[in-house]
């Protein structure tokens, strides 16, 4: 059952070492003063069990809430219970990368030259020198492209190398998920518009015409590392192989209906970079070989450097956006940072893991990546409101965090709603996560976390079934508003 605290106790018994004790022991009256005559609206507040009877989620819920400025926990139900964190881990990886990096940190994506340049002529090889940078698209390879134009560049006599050994390299973020899905890409050092490739389909005659290309707004370079064919069959829908160096992919005719597109991952994201900047050199007269991988750390002369935006702008965008890969990306780079064996995406999470156990407080965590798109990775809710209340409401994941919208009975958005929530959400399939901050109606912040999962329905997914197995909708529907009614319940009784 949920439980309100009596008396003044705060998180920093979160993080001590009788942490659970304390949990365990917790009063269960409220901190509300007796009832005054404005107060008959805190009365008629639906409590958390009833909330909670009414979604009819299953599985298991967690929630702690608290003061955001002192700590004074009021409201928990098993706090101390390790969840699936889904992507509300992209918070924890936001404040481990600010510590490690620095909120002014900028990727660089660099061309690099091993041989002088002579009347338009690189002596040497030329080097696409990835640093990690997680928003690097077709347009900046095509202002790099220009840029060394202007270096004095026409010609390379060498071989045109791609170096992608800045970090760990990942096939696919989560080996769990189906082959097809875009959320779940490669990640490497050189990264490429989300490593991601465009997938159109059109009907033409009793086929169809179908292009693979690297499309921003102003350009669509088709690349050769992808291909698609179409084939005869019912299930399954896309088939991935590597097939001689190629990201080889099949799609049944059956689903394509007169045409349409998507986007799928990419599994080699450094050799589709350097495909696409070779395609963007060309079209500036600079013919360039066809790229190969370099190995060890990149030398020689800079001839063009592309820089990133500052980390807090990227972090802001990640919590917004939430994409994988970005969160990958930048949170290897801060493992990196800090120095030490990081030869795996499994050995940068470990290392966040232990960070946040001593800096963040967050004591009982695991995580497996940085985008929470893992199901190995746990957090508390006891450990998530323990970072949140450290950071406090004005610290700078709460100015990061997007703000989570009201919504009516009918989905729509309530314009102008007098209870503020600025909070990072996280969804897998029959699991829902949101943490951040309250702002009640009389000005008093909270600091929340809240994690509902039903591991067991999960669990029985086929792989092929996890982009959108049956009853998820409607299941995520559920926890939503849920969530909305305990923020609701906790802004008017804790407000003053």
């Amino acid at each position: 059952m949920s439980s309100n605290f009596s008396r003044r106790f705060i998180l920093g018994s979160l993080v001590a070492s009788v942490a659970d004790v304390a949990f365990a022991k917790a009063p269960v009256t409220s901190l509300r003063p007796p009832a005054r005559a404005g107060d008959f609206h805190k009365q008629a507040v639906r409590g958390a069990e009833a909330l909670i009877a009414k979604a009819r989620l299953g599985g298991k819920i967690g929630f702690v809430v608290a003061d955001a400025k002192t700590g004074l926990i009021l409201e928990t139900k098993n706090p101390v219970l390790p969840q699936p964190p889904a992507s509300v881990t992209k918070a924890i990886t936001s404040l481990y990368a600010l510590n490690s990096l620095g909120s002014g940190f900028r990727f660089k994506t660099r061309l690099m030259a091993t041989g002088p340049v002579s009347n338009g002529r690189l002596k040497g090889d030329l080097v696409l020198v990835g640093g990690g940078d997680p928003t690097l698209t077709t347009d900046d390879l095509a202002v790099m492209a220009a840029a060394l134009k202007q270096a004095g560049v026409r010609e390379v006599t060498g071989k045109f190398r791609v170096n992608a050994n800045a970090l760990p390299f990942v096939k696919a973020i989560d080996a769990s998920q189906p082959d097809h899905v875009g959320y779940n890409p490669a990640v490497s050092a050189l990264n490429l518009n989300f490593n991601r490739v465009h997938f159109e389909w059109k009907r033409s005659g009793g086929g169809y015409n179908v292009m693979m290309d690297a499309r921003t707004k102003k350009y669509r370079p088709s690349v050769r590392m992808a291909s698609m064919r179409v084939v005869d069959r019912n299930l399954p829908i896309y088939t991935y192989k590597d097939v001689g160096g190629v990201d080889s992919w099949t799609v049944a005719r059956r689903v394509l209906g007169k045409g349409g597109s998507r986007w799928l991952p990419v599994r080699k994201p450094h050799l589709y970079a350097g495909e696409v900047f070779q395609t963007m050199a060309r079209s500036h007269g600079i013919k360039l070989p066809r790229a190969v991988t370099a190995n060890g750390v990149a030398k020689g002369t800079v001839l063009v450097e592309h820089n990133s935006d500052e980390l807090q702008k990227l972090l802001r965008n990640l919590l917004k956006y939430s994409n994988n890969m970005t969160a990958e990306s930048i949170g290897m780079m801060a493992s990196s940072a800090r120095g030490g064996s990081n030869g795996s995406l499994k050995a940068s999470a470990k290392k966040m893991t232990q960070w946040a156990a001593s800096q963040a407080g967050a004591r009982k965590s695991r995580f497996v990546d940085h985008s929470g798109l893992g199901a190995g990775s746990r957090l508390t809710a006891g450990d998530m409101v323990s970072a949140l209340v450290k950071q406090g409401p004005n610290g700078s994941l709460a100015h990061l965090m997007k703000q989570i919208p009201l919504r009516d009975a009918k989905g729509r958005m309530i314009k102008g709603h007098p209870i503020k929530v600025h909070a990072k959400t996280g969804t897998l399939n029959f699991v829902s996560a949101l943490a951040g901050y309250i702002t009640a109606p009389d000005g008093t912040r909270l600091a929340f976390a809240i994690f509902m999962a039903d591991e067991k329905r999960r669990a029985g997914l086929a792989k092929t079934d996890r982009e959108a197995p049956q009853g998820s909708k409607s299941w995520n529907k559920a926890a939503k508003r849920l969530q909305q009614g305990l923020i609701e319940r906790w802004a008017t009784l804790y407000g003053t």
